[in-house]
């Protein structure tokens, strides 16, 4: 999803009352990189409007002349229509039956680049392809053909593109108006690494040795690791690059060169590998837009395997540990809040300052960590762990690929972002979310009880629900697929209502600024039945010293 790309793109979208301002991060870790030699794909879906739901498409045959429409995913313009093939497989969220996992990140790029007559968008193209394809390369292969022929409507973007053998990242982009498809480079994520994109194009230099023509897919490919555009470097001449073919650097040719690009996107990145690899520091200046800093590299093998549980703790990073920690300046306030208003950059005395931006943050729709486990079959194999909301508080439910509908709490059309709904997770993790932004240091240890209750119920139970889900398996794919589907949906929902109980826990607990006081799971009573006296307790030291460096004197007690 989006990102503002500079300050007069965002002057232009205030100006019109636009809140299109999106942005997003993916992960991807190797079969050989994961604990349990799963290929692993995540997905926080940033935006402002965004409503975190479940999309759930069901396996279908179509007659020939049948034709799909296409809607630009992020208005729900209408953009055309395409022939459908004659079956397309089901599509639960973003994996498909066959354990295929797409995920995206907007970069932007020159804008002049985009075709306003192209019918495939970034959004309609994902799950098109989640409707198509069997694995990661035909995946690749349906995409790039889909924009050939029928132009590309949207900006510069990034996908993760996995199956339980491989994880490809490919950056691609237009060619502009009357210039139909665009251009293109994928490049494997060796098996035992792992990479991450978050709105700025990430792939640099690539291999380009024995590089082979494939004339039917007007592309080149080399070996198994990288495939790209036949256009591609002939069209950034157009476009004024003059140097070799082995030097052509994408990022460089067409990504933003712009502080946020590289603070804001190319930063989430950074602290994604900061938990998993050694010596990250050192990429400190490329972050920070120092000229001549070595390139952050696409991919970096960890030094230890990586859980779906290690993922869905990064997808809630703030830079925790790090020299940009939200949670230690004052901008977090008095309970060193990690979270920091729009807009994201503000003018104090006529120079012009930044927010940190995290992976974690407070617009998020939806979240998930797909597994995409090829030692199983596809009915039980793929499982994705789905949240809505706000990473660091959301509860990641467990969605087999292989069920009938999506779980009511997830379901379209259960409320949306201006409707209200008791019964929809995404309304009831903001229940909780929210009240936690106003005293977060507290509130956070009370939500993670609840949420690792629940997640550490489901990773201990999985290997129970796959043996008897293989086991259904055997006589019935009917069987299993409902045995799954009822699994999914009593669990997530179960957590949706453990959600609406934690909140009004929260409001009781906090109400006023006070904390009431708690013994055995109970609030604490007087002897007569009245509520004990609540702890008030203080603001941090370096609030009250802030307070202070403001009003001086104006508030000193005289003694």
């Amino acid at each position: 999803m989006k990102k503002i790309l500079s300050a007069a793109l965002a002057a232009v979208i205030l100006s019109t009352g636009t809140s299109e301002v999106q942005a997003c991060t993916n992960m991807l870790v190797g079969k050989k990189a994961s604990v349990n030699g799963a290929t692993m794909i995540s997905y926080n879906a940033d935006s402002h409007t965004l409503y975190g739901e479940l999309y759930f498409t069901p396996a279908a045959d179509h007659q020939p002349g049948a034709m799909r429409q296409v809607f630009e995913w992020d208005t729900n313009k209408p953009l055309g229509a395409i022939p459908q093939p004659a079956h397309t497989y089901r599509v639960v969220g973003n994996v498909n039956e066959w354990q295929v996992t797409i995920a995206e990140s907007t970069w932007g790029g020159d804008l002049a680049l985009m075709d306003p007559n192209g019918v495939i968008d970034y959004g309609s193209l994902i799950y098109i392809a989640l409707e198509r394809s069997k694995t990661a390369r035909e995946a690749i292969d349906i995409m790039t053909s889909l924009v050939a022929e029928y132009g590309y409507y949207s900006e510069g973007e990034t996908f993760s593109i996995g199956d339980p053998d491989e994880v490809w990242v490919m950056d691609l982009i237009g060619k502009g108006p009357n210039n139909k498809g665009a251009v293109w480079v994928a490049q494997r994520i060796p098996d035992d690494c792992i990479s991450a994109h978050a709105n700025a194009a990430r792939i640099h230099k690539f291999p380009q040795t024995k590089k082979k023509l494939n004339k039917k897919l007007n592309r080149y490919e080399v070996g198994d690791s990288c495939i790209f555009s036949a256009e591609l470097i002939p069209f950034a001449r157009t476009r004024g690059y003059n140097g070799t073919d082995e030097d052509f650097d994408f990022a460089f040719a067409f990504g933003d060169q712009d502080y946020g690009a590289y603070r804001g996107c190319d930063g989430r990145v950074w602290a994604f590998f900061n938990r998993y690899v050694s010596g990250m520091e050192k990429y400190f200046d490329f972050v920070d837009m120092v000229p001549g800093a070595e390139v952050m590299p696409l991919y970096f093998k960890p030094d230890r395997k990586l859980s779906h549980r290690d993922i869905q703790e990064s997808l809630g990073d703030h830079f925790e540990g790090t020299p940009w920690d939200m949670t230690k300046d004052v901008g977090g306030g008095p309970f060193h809040s990690p979270y920091r208003w729009r807009p994201m950059h503000f003018e104090v005395d006529g120079v012009e300052y930044t927010h940190e931006r995290a992976i974690g943050t407070q617009q998020t729709g939806f979240t998930f960590v797909s597994e995409m486990r090829g030692w199983l079959p596809r009915e039980v194999g793929a499982k994705t762990w789905f949240g809505v909301d706000d990473a660091a508080t959301a509860v990641f439910c467990p969605i087999y690929n292989n069920i009938l509908e999506a779980p009511l709490c997830f379901r379209v059309g259960n409320g949306d972002m201006l409707t209200f709904s008791w019964t929809s997770a995404f309304w009831m993790t903001n229940w909780v979310t929210n009240q936690c932004y106003s005293r977060y240091e507290d509130m956070k240890v009370d939500v993670d009880k609840v949420r690792n209750a629940l997640m550490d119920r489901w990773d201990a139970e999985t290997d129970s629900i796959d043996a008897q889900a293989l086991e259904l398996l055997k006589n019935s794919s009917y069987d299993a697929t409902a045995f799954l589907n009822e699994y999914s949906a009593k669990e997530s929902n179960g957590a949706t209502e453990a959600y609406k109980d934690l909140g009004i826990y929260l409001l009781v607990k906090y109400l006023d600024g006070n904390i009431k006081k708690e013994k055995d799971g109970q609030f604490e009573r007087t002897p007569y039945g009245m509520a004990e006296s609540p702890l008030q307790p203080k603001y941090s030291d370096e609030f009250y010293r802030a307070i202070v460096n403001q009003l001086g004197d104006k508030i000193k007690v005289k003694k």
